[in-house]
């Protein structure tokens, strides 16, 4: 058992409650927590383990959406346009994925973990993540992926995916945990869909996809027309998109742990139908800025929550949960600074665990101890500041604690 007393405790509840000169009682799960004074009354005989001055409590990260297989890019990939950058993956995916070696990819999993990422959910097109992620002490939602829209290649493209998705089964421990992917609605043919969510559901494992990235792809799927069509034509020897947006949406009822990625050209009927079906949308704004697609509104999601990804190094330059957050705090810029900052907190904790199915992102009992300590410049004055000071400061955590066990 652990008691660990901070300046600040962010708690992330329904309440969004700080508490001043805060502690946390903990093994592998929260025990209780609140004043220091009132823990102090009640559990005497445990020794309290001061974190200093200007010293901040919180729940662990949660990166909802990460691709690691593209871990080795930097300068290779084109970026200010999404067509642009999509032909250019294709052109260098080879090359890239494999000097994406398990080294490198557990040393970004390393920096992460410093960055105070405490969860992930691994987006998995070929299953070369599976080493790293499951040796790393960070919790693993491994997204085993399905792709493919030819309708002649639907058996080969789903045996595959279900080879790779027993892989990631094979490996499962409690903090590694099998997932399934799909691409997206242009990617993916309706019966691949339909059969992927049979699996998910049969086996009550958490799905995500991309939907309506770019307006070329909402052009595609909406009119069969744009910069998609010469693509689909060329590439696959396609004039029609496989689906239509809601058609794809509501294959997707039923699922427990839903999750969309981007959805900045989703509409306000496509935004409801997300609502009707519980589901997280995974901001990933950087991604978007760099491949120059529109900002996620995410003022204009009512009683639909988001999470906070980085997206892969593809379309990164950091994989550090308080970077994008930042970026973030940077692009929305019609929004109360304080106001947000608390908001992406919360997506960046107890929304991203809603994404991935799992008991963590808040400080409250019974949860999963997965707890970082940050460290402020100096005498924070205006409570109401914590969180935008807390995102504006932090480049690395000074404690990391997953499931109780200290590990930074």
């Amino acid at each position: 058992m652990k008691l660990l007393k901070a300046s600040w405790l962010i708690c992330v509840d329904e309440n969004s409650t700080i508490i001043k000169d805060g502690a946390i009682f903990f093994d592998d799960k929260i025990k209780d927590f609140g004043t220091i004074e009132s823990l102090k009354a009640k559990y005497k005989d445990i020794e309290i383990e001061d974190l200093g001055e200007n010293s901040v409590l919180m729940p662990g990260l949660i990166n909802s959406h990460v691709h690691l297989e593209f871990s080795s890019n930097s300068t290779t990939l084109s970026y200010g346009n999404f067509m642009l950058w999509l032909n250019s993956v294709i052109v260098n995916r080879e090359a890239l994925v494999e000097k994406s070696s398990t080294k490198l990819i557990s040393e970004k999993l390393n920096e992460m973990l410093h960055g105070g990422t405490t969860s992930i959910g691994a987006i998995s097109s070929y299953g070369f993540e599976i080493e790293a992620c499951k040796n790393s002490p960070i919790n693993t939602v491994l997204f085993s992926e399905v792709i493919g829209s030819k309708s002649d290649m639907i058996d080969t493209l789903f045996s595959d995916f279900k080879a790779r998705l027993n892989s990631v089964k094979n490996n499962a421990s409690k903090s590694f945990i099998p997932a399934i992917a799909i691409h997206s609605p242009y990617s993916v043919h309706p019966f691949l869909v339909r059969e992927a969510v049979r699996v998910a559901k049969e086996e009550n494992l958490s799905v995500s996809t991309h939907f309506l990235e770019s307006s070329e792809e909402f052009e595609w799927l909406h009119k069969d027309e744009g910069k998609f069509l010469e693509f689909f034509k060329n590439f696959l020897g396609q004039e029609k998109s496989v689906t239509r947006p809601m058609e794809f949406l509501q294959q997707f009822s039923g699922i427990k742990n839903l999750s969309f990625t981007h959805c900045v050209e989703a509409s306000d009927n496509d935004l409801q139908k997300i609502k009707e079906l519980d589901a997280v949308i995974n901001h990933c704004p950087t991604s978007n800025r760099v491949l120059n697609n529109k900002r996620l509104e995410i003022e204009k999601l009512i009683d639909v929550d988001y999470s906070i990804g980085t997206d892969g190094l593809s379309s990164n330059n950091s994989l550090q949960m308080f970077d994008e957050l930042r970026n973030a705090m940077m692009i929305h810029t019609n929004l109360n600074i304080n106001d947000l900052a608390q908001d992406l907190i919360k997506a960046a904790t107890t929304n991203g665990a809603k994404a991935l199915g799992l008991n963590k992102g808040r400080i409250k009992k019974d949860y999963d101890a997965d707890i970082i300590v940050c460290k402020l410049p100096d005498e924070l004055k205006n409570e109401k500041e914590l969180c935008t000071q807390v995102i504006l400061h932090t480049k690395e955590v000074s404690r990391v604690y997953i499931n109780g066990e200290q590990y930074v």
